[in-house]
């Protein structure tokens, strides 16, 4: 890495798909589950994330994103002769648009944590829910070409499927700046509860260990079972990270105050926002997805931001915590409200549709990176080409599938990415 690298963090959402549906997939995913049948508003959906992003420019942050995958997924249904078997919810993972969330797309070990001073990420492979264990490949293909420079960037194969890995969702990042080493946290869970734990930790370990991290800045927490049982399929739907701060609700680790503790011994400067029980319920700060919030550094030295769903501001406890955070003199200095309710609707805050990439953004495949004239382009082909809205019982439909499909291609050679058809 050249010394006068300039390390910033890029966050690259996930461009909402052209599929998008209510097939309620995700067991243990409260929202997905409660929408499950509903009517999906694909251009709706699009837009909102569109704005987010263009939202978090306004706010002087680096703004990339990731394409949709191909859905219907031919493979996928070619190998599991899906065409005429009757099983709709096999058809609904073959259609399902859920590579939007990004920080399911792998985990990312910036260049100053690793032994050979590249940036390191490995896709995960979502090896519990069949309709996102079907993504790895593809957004290998797609990292790989964002992350193409092989002097600053290093893409893995995801783990073996023996070991279940849902990328960024359960790893945190501690450090001074972004540019300067960090500490790294590997948050998993355990088996046996009501709903999956779909981190294992020996998937994080793997990842730590490919990724050359020392391991003595590597950390690894249990999350509460209490969580997971709750709907808190991720630790992000518990926790955040950003440089020094932890923002958590109380019951987000299995042990609390050894979790704390571990992340201390490893990052002494560590500051902890704590949401407490009393203030806002486990259940409520999964209903908000308070802690689905991406919490960002702002430029000239502002301070933080906390940016968060709408559904947060329509809680009182939620709310009304968040109005006393902010009157204290903590280090979270702004709250920012986002619409995001047709991904929310599935299971999917403001933290969901993001990855986190430290980099030089001249190192990364400028298709790649976000810009306003780039917006509208975008925008003008989500309005062209995404359907407005999509029943359940329309999933299979011949004519709606090449809809589908003739809507990504068409964003695709508008952003000059047609090796990706």
């Amino acid at each position: 890495m050249s010394a006068s690298a300039r390390l910033v963090e890029i966050n690259f959402d996930g461009l909402i798909g052209p599929s998008h549906n209510y097939a309620g997939l995700s067991l243990g995913n409260i929202a997905s589950a409660s929408h499950k049948g509903e009517i999906s508003y694909p251009r709706a959906a699009a837009l909102q994330g569109l704005a987010k992003m263009r939202a978090n420019m306004k706010l002087g942050l680096a703004q990339g994103f990731f394409l949709p995958l191909k859905r219907p997924n031919p493979s996928m249904i070619d190998a599991l002769r899906i065409e005429g078997s009757g099983d709709t919810a096999l058809l609904a993972a073959a259609w399902s648009a859920s590579s939007m969330w990004t920080a399911n797309a792998a985990t990312v070990s910036p260049a100053p944590d690793t032994v050979d001073g590249r940036c390191h990420l490995t896709p995960a492979n979502l090896v519990t829910m069949l309709h996102r264990a079907q993504e790895w490949p593809e957004t290998k293909r797609q990292l790989a070409l964002a992350f193409g420079n092989e002097n600053h960037f290093t893409v893995h194969d995801a783990v073996p499927p023996t070991f279940g890995d849902e990328g960024a969702a359960n790893h945190m990042r501690f450090c001074e700046s972004h540019d300067l080493p960090g500490v790294e946290v590997f948050v998993y869970g355990r088996p046996g509860g009501k709903f999956p734990a779909r981190q294992h930790e020996q998937a994080s370990r793997i990842v730590a260990r490919r990724h050359g991290l020392d391991p003595a800045r590597c950390v690894f927490i249990e999350q509460s079972p209490a969580a997971i049982e709750a709907g808190a399929f991720h630790n992000d739907v518990v926790s955040v990270a950003n440089e020094r701060v932890l923002f958590t609700h109380e019951l987000a680790f299995a042990d609390r105050e050894q979790a704390y503790d571990a992340i201390r011994a490893a990052f002494p400067p560590l500051e902890i926002v704590e949401v407490p029980s009393d203030r806002v319920s486990l259940e409520e700060a999964i209903a908000t997805y308070l802690f689905n919030a991406q919490l960002v550094s702002l430029p000239e030295k502002a301070g933080m931001a906390l940016i968060v769903p709408l559904e947060c501001r329509e809680s009182e406890a939620v709310w009304s915590w968040l109005q006393d955070m902010l009157a204290g003199n903590g280090p979270i200095r702004q709250v920012v409200p986002v619409d995001v309710r047709q991904s929310m609707a599935n299971g999917g805050g403001p933290a969901c549709l993001r990855l986190r990439v430290v980099a030089d953004p001249q190192t990364v495949d400028q298709r790649f990176l976000l810009d306003e004239e780039k917006a509208d382009k975008i925008a003008d082909i989500i309005e062209r080409f995404w359907p407005e809205a999509m029943a359940p019982d329309e999933i299979g439909d011949p004519d709606l599938a090449r809809r589908v499909v003739a809507a990504r291609l068409a964003l695709l050679e508008t952003l000059s990415l047609t090796e990706l058809s």
